[in-house]
Formats: C-alpha cells, structure tokens, sequence
C-alpha cells in the first residue's frame, strides 16, 4: 500500500527532527517535536495519531531525488524514470507477482489523477493499473469507469462476452505471440468478473461505525479551506483490496506543494491523513496483515524548515534530503534510518536514492529487484535503472 502525498511534504514539520542548536536559528520547524514510543521516535504534533505508531514505523530521513521539478521526481517516483514514460511500481508488482485474485486488477490506484502513475507502459496492458475515483477525493461516489451495465441480465452478458472472445481468439491463433492482443482478452475477462466482486469492495456501510470513525470516513477539515476530504475512504478501500488480494494499492492525496500559508496548510493536510494512517495501520495489525503487508509513505521530494522568527509562511522545494517511512512487511519497526544535516537541508548519512527505495520494496516483497525485466525494443529494462538499485538491508527486522 502505497500512501503517496503528492506535492512534496515538509520532512522538518513532520518526521525530521531539527533542534535549534547555537546561537544563529536555522530554518527548522514552528511545530513541537516529541519523543514516541519504546523506540523514543521524534515526530510533529501534527501527526499525534500516527505517532502512536512510532514502533511500527520504519524512518528513512536520508531520501534524495535527481530533480526538484515536480513532475520530474513525480515521475522518477513512481516509474524510475524523470523524463521517459516507462512502467510503474505498481505494474512492475503486478507484472512480477501476479495476481492473488482472479475477479480483481492486481493494482488498483485511488484518486489518481495522472495516467503515467498508474500506467504498464510497455509491459502488457494487464498489468496496467486501474484508476477509482479520477481527479477527486469523493470516493463516496467513486466507481470503476463504465463497470456497470444493466441493459443486459448476466448470463446474457456471459453469452455475448463469450461470442466476441471466441473471434479474439481465433484473431489470436494467426496472430500468435501477440502480447497486446492477449492481454486485452484477458482485460475483457477481468472487467466481466469484476463487475461481481468490485461493487461490493467499494460499498462499505457494512464495516462497523467505530470502524468508519476511526477512520474519519466523510469527516471535513476544520482547519484552512474546509473541503471535504475522503483520504479516510481511500485508506479503508486499500484494507479491504488488501485483505481480497490486490497485490499493489495506491492511495493518493495532493496539495503539499505549499509555498504559502504553509502553516495553515500543512495543518490541515495533516489532519486530513493523520487519524486514517492510524487507522489503516491499526486495522492491518489487529487483522493479521501488517506483517505482510507493505505500507509506504511519502512524496516526490521535501521542503526547507521555516525559519521561526522572519515572519513568512513559505517554503520551496528540497530534492537533496527528505524523508519516507515504511511499515509492515518485514521492515524493522521502531528504527530511523539515514539523517540530514543539521539544518535538513542535504541528506549525509545513510543516503536513498529512488532506485534504491524501489530495489528494497521489490525484495520486501520477494522479488530480485535487479533481476526483474522485460525485454523491449532490443534490450531489457527494469524498474531499478541501468545502473541498478541497493537493496538496503538494515531496513529489514
């Protein structure tokens, strides 16, 4: 499960601790830090709930990008690759381990709003990922484009499916080998038995009221522009994938890119995803799923501390050190790996590059994270660049 805060979220205000130290403040945060856990985690008020979970938490503070240009390193992020459209995470997980549910997509990504993040590229477009709830964060409504037909009862449904897949069949038995057309025969199955098994996925008025308030299910901000948000949806719709067996889940929430009114801002998308993280992580735990089950957050890159006393409320971009975490999935709970320096400003120890974040998910999940390739257009490619990428072992418990 991938938590992906789009926009670049500060890491000084929220899981990277800078203590002003000296006698000249340095760009650092305005919010308090405080110690958590039996690990002693230092993370922002603004994230109480998520604190909770400091022993869960796996830190990585010393992330860097090539780019501070966020389409660039949102890209990168997401494919390996800051300029070319290649393959996403989530398809080269569905492409290495398949699917554990024949009635469902083996990646599903939430409130997406950007096809090159959920896009197979030129791995078979099976393994494309499939967008709920485009361009949004009312995934109250949000359904599977054009999933639904009622025109027809289902066995006549099965009967006309039936009567067109046996002429794609034949179109590929003198077209053998032809990968795009396979996976769309095998696209036209899933979207038929899709139609039993997403609906219900979707609908959760059957989870617990406690559940959905843990969650903060259809709660509004009280903080800044007040919009409705339902990241707290998108987090219990990734459990429930989760427990049917969708092998990759994004779960997306935008508006971090604050160059103003950063205070106000940043508190609010705080807010928004604080208590669902909890939730999500508590859920998994208490289910028996964390344990096999990666959850990762983070952003296409960071931003520079607010210095306390100049009166501006305004941050840029930091592509050189930021932070992502980990949980679940065999990561070792409790530990912060990798530091800034002591201003946050350059990542110096214990460095992350992109590559070296997508290698060590691929092997948390059992995949070679190098070894993992497809042949296209006369050479093999892989998720982890030309040059590869370093599985980090001290991550793992």
């Amino acid at each position: 499960i991938f938590l992906c805060m789009s926009g670049g979220p500060a890491q000084l205000d929220t899981f990277d601790h800078k203590p002003q130290t000296g006698k000249k403040k340095h760009p650092g945060s305005v919010f308090r830090f405080r110690q958590h856990g039996d690990c002693g985690m230092w993370i922002s008020e603004l994230m109480p709930e998520t604190a909770r979970h400091a022993d869960k938490l796996c830190m990585i503070n010393g992330m860097h990008a090539d780019t501070g240009i966020h389409a660039q390193s949102f890209l990168q992020l997401h494919t390996g690759e800051r300029l070319r459209p290649r393959p996403s995470l989530g398809s080269w997980i569905n492409y290495g381990l398949g699917t554990d549910n024949q009635n469902l997509p083996g990646f599903i990504s939430l409130n997406t709003s950007k096809s090159s993040i959920y896009s197979s590229s030129f791995l078979p477009s099976i393994y494309n990922g499939t967008p709920i709830g485009v361009n949004g964060e009312d995934m109250s409504l949000a359904t599977v484009n054009n999933i639904h037909s009622n025109h027809l009862p289902v066995s006549s449904k099965r009967r006309q499916l039936e009567f067109v897949q046996s002429m794609n069949r034949r179109h590929l038995a003198a077209r053998p080998g032809d990968e795009k057309l396979d996976s769309v025969i095998k696209s036209m199955e899933l979207g038929f038995r899709m139609q039993a098994s997403a609906p219900d996925l979707l609908d959760v008025s059957d989870e617990t009221q406690a559940t959905l308030d843990a969650y903060r299910v259809g709660r509004k901000l009280r903080i800044g522009t007040c919009r409705p948000t339902d990241f707290g949806r998108q987090c219990l719709l990734a459990r429930r994938f989760a427990e049917a067996g969708v092998r990759f889940i994004e779960v997306n929430h935008g508006g971090w890119d604050q160059h103003k009114n950063h205070r106000r801002d940043l508190t609010a998308n705080c807010e928004t995803v604080d208590a669902p993280i909890a939730a999500l992580l508590h859920d998994l735990e208490q289910r028996g799923l964390l344990d096999e089950t990666l959850v990762v957050w983070g952003g296409e890159f960071g931003r520079p501390g607010l210095t306390p006393d100049d009166g501006k409320d305004e941050t840029g971009h930091n592509a050189n050190g930021f932070t992502f975490w980990m949980a679940g999935g065999g990561m070792k709970g409790g530990y912060v790996h990798g530091r800034t320096d002591e201003v946050g400003a350059r990542a110096v120890d214990g460095k992350l590059h992109f590559r070296d974040l997508h290698a060590t998910m691929l092997h948390a999940l059992g995949l070679p994270p190098n070894d993992l390739t497809y042949f296209h257009q006369g050479r093999a490619h892989r998720l982890t660049g030309p040059d590869g990428g370093k599985v980090v072992t001290n991550l793992f418990a």
